[in-house]
């Protein structure tokens, strides 16, 4: 018995073969890029207060490009919108690197905000 390289030449003897690395495609699920792009996130955020849930993110992805919503819990005080920018930039940089797709939006979403001991704000109501 001979062995066949069928990987190479179709069993009809068609020798009009596309090479290995240019057949098929590859698909990356939505939620695939929905977890890198919350482990970006995370990289972006820094340091959260410990009762705060870590980032996670939705994606829709659509002709190649990959349309990312990140969903935050902050410290408080903070910069929230220095803070915002950071993870917007890091997400597109780390999903393009890694997923090779457009990333042409981020939207981050800061769903609460944590006070912080030593902030120095008083709890509950004031007059």
């Amino acid at each position: 018995m001979t062995s066949v390289d069928r990987g190479s030449v179709p069993v009809g003897g068609d020798r009009s073969v596309v090479p290995p690395g240019e057949r098929g495609a590859t698909r990356i699920a939505d939620r695939v890029v929905a977890k890198i792009a919350a482990q970006a996130a995370r990289e972006a955020v820094g340091p959260l207060p410990a009762d705060a849930a870590g980032p996670h993110a939705t994606v829709v992805v659509h002709h190649e490009a990959a349309h990312v919503r990140v969903h935050l819990e902050l410290d408080y005080p903070t910069d929230v919108g220095g803070r915002c920018h950071r993870v917007r930039r890091h997400v597109t940089e780390r999903v393009g690197a890694l997923v090779g797709m457009e990333v042409p939006e981020v939207a981050v979403q800061v769903e609460r905000l944590h006070l912080t001991e030593a902030s120095g704000v008083a709890h509950g109501r004031t007059r």
